[in-house]
């Protein structure tokens, strides 16, 4: 079963840029406090998706010219919510809960911690201060990024797929790869990414495969009211979808 469902989200969500990976919902809890554990038993069906650089090109910018008037929030969580919930029509027998990474509870935490369940599924390492020996920071804050060992940090996590209906208490944990496996490495990656995200280093700390378009970083560096004027949409398009 569990296979099936993976070459039907591969099939629809492949040629639109984005991945699907799957995790059995007790390794996500295992290592997270009670309070971030998704409500489900440990054995339960699930997929974290991933957008990768050419998520841009094969399905923000088609969807954006066909939605242009009915806009009304971020284009780009609007763009994955709708290709998810097109998803869920896939599996008309079995039950699909989407949980998106913009998503929060009334206690204001997120829905799911999006990098934990990125490496649980082994999508991609979630580098953090703790996988460093001889730490430099001192009292600083240090926040852990995920690294794809294809895309670097030339991607998102976009969101689960959760199959509540499907258990899988025989599915194998994948290790995520171990691609920044130096001490020296490691520390530059969270320094770059900690006190340096703006200029975008960190997403080149390993050789890249694929990486975002000029346009596609233009794009992400520019205040969101102002994106979809360089998708092409028109000021009367803007204008209908912000007021």
């Amino acid at each position: 079963m569990e296979r099936r469902v993976a070459e039907g989200l591969r099939s629809a969500l492949g040629p639109l840029g984005l991945e699907a990976h799957a995790f059995k919902v007790g390794w996500y809890n295992a290592v997270l406090q009670p309070a971030f554990h998704l409500p489900y038993p440990d054995d339960t069906l699930a997929f974290v998706v991933l957008s990768t650089p050419s998520m841009f090109d094969k399905a923000l910018k088609p969807f954006v010219n066909k939605e242009r008037l009915k806009l009304i929030r971020d284009p780009v969580d609007q763009c994955v919510a709708h290709h998810l919930s097109r998803v869920k029509e896939k599996f008309p027998d079995q039950r699909v809960d989407v949980m998106f990474d913009y998503e929060m509870l009334p206690s204001r935490k997120p829905k799911f911690l999006a990098q934990t369940a990125a490496h649980v599924a082994g999508a991609a390492y979630y580098y953090q201060r703790k996988d460093v020996k001889f730490d430099p920071w001192g009292k600083k804050k240090i926040f852990g990024v995920c690294i794809h060992p294809k895309y670097g940090g030339w991607f998102a996590i976009r969101g689960l797929l959760l199959f509540p209906d499907i258990q899988v208490p025989f599915l194998e944990q994948p290790a995520p790869v171990d691609c920044v496996s130096t001490e020296e490495k490691r520390i530059q990656l969270l320094e770059q990414f900690n006190f340096h995200w703006q200029d975008g280093r960190y997403r080149d700390i390993i050789e890249v495969k694929e990486r975002y378009s000029e346009e596609q970083k233009a794009y992400f560096a520019t205040p969101p009211a102002e994106r979809l004027r360089l998708l092409g949409l028109s000021q009367e398009a803007q204008r209908i979808t912000f007021h």
